[in-house]
Formats: C-alpha cells, sequence, structure tokens
C-alpha cells in the first residue's frame, strides 16, 4: 500500500473537499434512517472524509477508520468532527473487519487496490451502501499545454498499473450499480504548493516509469508555476453503491 505523508494530506485536504462529489452525498444521506450511524472509512488516513462528510449526513454518528498508519489514525481521533466519535483501527484495510457498519466509505483508495483487493472489498462491504471518492481517471488538463503532456499523462498511468494496481481502470471495476459523478482537481496558481507537490510526484513517477521522458519538463512547468501562469486539472471519479 502507498505511504503518504500527514503534511500532504493536509495540503490536499481543501482541494479534496471542493472535488468530491456533493451530489451523492446527498443521494446516500437521502438512503440512510435518522441514525445512530457506524460509518467505517476504510484507508481513512488522518480522517479528512470524515470532516468532509459527516456534516452532510444524519446523526449521531460513530466512525470507524481504518488504515497501517498509526500516525495519521492518531490525527483522525484528535481531530473529529462536531458531535462525531471517532474509533481508531490499525489493520490491512483489505482484510478490515467492517461487522456492524452501516455505511462503508473510502477516499484516494480503489486506484492503489488490485482487483482482488477491490472484489475482497466489495465483498465484504456488501449490503450496505458504499461511497468511495477521488479515484483516479488517468486524465490530466495543464494549462498552457506542453507537447509532452500526453506522452507523461501516459506513463504516469502506467506506473500506477505496476504490480497489478487498477490505477485509472479502478472507477469502471467497481461495476454496472455504481452511480459515478466526476470530481476533479482544478488548481490554480493559488494553489502553487499543492500544483508543485503533485507535479514532482506525477513527473517523478512517469519519468520512472518512461526514461526517455527525462528532461526539464519539470523545471519549466513549475517556472510557468511561479509566474503565476499554470493551471492544472486532475481527473478522478466519485462512486456510490446502493444496496
Amino acid at each position: 500500500m502507498t505511504v503518504v505523508s500527514p503534511a500532504w494530506l493536509e495540503l490536499r485536504e481543501p482541494a479534496d473537499a471542493a472535488a468530491r462529489s456533493a451530489e451523492l452525498a446527498g443521494m446516500l444521506a437521502e438512503h440512510l434512517p435518522p441514525g445512530p450511524l457506524a460509518i467505517h472509512d476504510l484507508g481513512g488516513g488522518s480522517g479528512s472524509m470524515g470532516r468532509w462528510l459527516a456534516p452532510r449526513l444524519p446523526g449521531p454518528q460513530h466512525w470507524v477508520v481504518h488504515d497501517r498508519d498509526e500516525t495519521l489514525l492518531e490525527l483522525a481521533v484528535a481531530d473529529p468532527p462536531p458531535g462525531v466519535t471517532v474509533e481508531a483501527r490499525a489493520s490491512d484495510i483489505t482484510q478490515a473487519d467492517l461487522t456492524g457498519a452501516d455505511v462503508v466509505v473510502a477516499s484516494a483508495l480503489l486506484d492503489i487496490l488490485t482487483a482482488d483487493e477491490l472484489a475482497g472489498v466489495l465483498g465484504a462491504a456488501r449490503g450496505r451502501p458504499m461511497l468511495f471518492a477521488l479515484t483516479v481517471v488517468g486524465r490530466v488538463t495543464l494549462v498552457p499545454a506542453d507537447p509532452l503532456d500526453a506522452a507523461m499523462t501516459a506513463a504516469f498511468n502506467d506506473h500506477q498499473r505496476r504490480d497489478g494496481l487498477l490505477g485509472p481502470d479502478a472507477a469502471g471495476a467497481v461495476g454496472a450499480s455504481a452511480v459515478v459523478r466526476p470530481s476533479p482537481w482544478r488548481l490554480d496558481a493559488t494553489q502553487a504548493d499543492l500544483i508543485a507537490e503533485w507535479l514532482d510526484g506525477w513527473v517523478g513517477a512517469a519519468v520512472e516509469q518512461d526514461a526517455t521522458l527525462e528532461g526539464d519538463y519539470l523545471e519549466r512547468r513549475l517556472h510557468q508555476l511561479g509566474a503565476g501562469a499554470l493551471s492544472v486539472t486532475v481527473g478522478h471519479a466519485d462512486l456510490l453503491v446502493l444496496p
């Protein structure tokens, strides 16, 4: 599983909150009883999904955050949404115990699973509403355009598929029962720090996949960013599965 830093999660949280589908959250809320609700968050990390979703669902709510990283879990418990209790469980999310769960959610998770792991998650959560946010779909648009954009995107997507991971194919692997809505990051010069961190990781993975892409692309893009002349749209999809 991918290891992420608390600093990266904090940096991306506002963009994640702006991107997630409020429409699907509303559809989920309409499907649920008044509460109390037990909501299990797979790979929940520092708890950003709960901070975004909890105010949109009926209460009271008890969130169970599953993650392997105990440092992140400490942050999730330390900063719960108002009126919500949070329990941290250090566990392998592909084998999480979902006993008692009324709802299963995740954010930025599905694309780093294999097909077998996704099938296991869907099987364990079967019969419950599921909301999966911010699944990467393999589409990136940078403005202004650059001749290497398409090659970088293709190489990054291939890198995501390494070791059998679903990468940009994850949303399509959930099945026809899922209601899908776009949830892209739309980033401009006001989010320069986030764009810079994202660019570094995106270009680094692409070059690792295809060494012929090594060159001054990153330097060129960062120069544009520093001049306030670069914007980025990173494609994601949110998926809602109702029993």
